[in-house]
């Protein structure tokens, strides 16, 4: 597999960065979620917000490397049988996730500097605390990071059930192009 992208199919740097990402904003989600049940006295109570918010910063990094890389490489033109407005929602699809990741990210920043403290990144280094004091800065923050959380996760299942939907139903290449796997033959819908 090629690093770069072609026309036709991914490379091995925009399918790594994908599901690496994939992975960490599933994982943190459940994390974050699993974290709002703890009371005080759980050993967990100080150590799953910690992780959370370095995992978190990790991923922004990515994405914003995996935006880079998406405009500075071709992209896989749509398969010639996919018809205008799938591959337009599509596109509406994978905006609002990089909208949403970002939005989740930018509040989660406001509730971890609301009192002026910085964000530790894995103890390596500090995010500094360069917005805070907002009127009800972590309730306003926390309950936007929450409820966009939720509907990332509900937007990243119909994007899977989207991927799903051509592997299974439509029998193309859409699911096998982001797996890296090798396209079906030219007898096939989409070659």
């Amino acid at each position: 597999m090629q690093v770069r992208n072609t026309r036709k199919t991914y490379g091995l740097m925009a399918v790594s960065l994908h599901w690496i990402i994939a992975l960490g904003v599933i994982g943190t989600a459940i994390l974050g979620l699993w974290m709002t049940g703890l009371d005080y006295y759980s050993a967990w109570y100080r150590s799953a917000p910690f992780w959370h918010k370095s995992i978190g910063i990790t991923l922004a990094t990515l994405i914003i490397l995996r935006l880079l890389w998406r405009w500075s490489n071709p992209r896989p033109a749509p398969l010639p049988h996919h018809p205008r407005w799938e591959v337009r929602l599509a596109s509406l699809v994978h905006a609002l996730l990089y909208l949403l990741l970002f939005i989740i990210i930018a509040s989660g920043y406001l509730i971890s500097t609301a009192k002026g403290q910085g964000v530790s990144i894995f103890g390596w280094f500090e995010l500094p605390a360069i917005v805070t004091g907002l009127p009800a800065q972590a309730d306003r923050a926390g309950f936007a990071h929450y409820w966009l959380g939720v509907s990332l996760l509900g937007l990243i299942a119909l994007h899977a059930l989207g991927a799903l939907k051509h592997h299974f139903l439509d029998h193309d290449n859409t699911l096998r192009r982001m797996l890296g796997m090798r396209s079906r033959t030219s007898e096939e819908k989409d070659a």
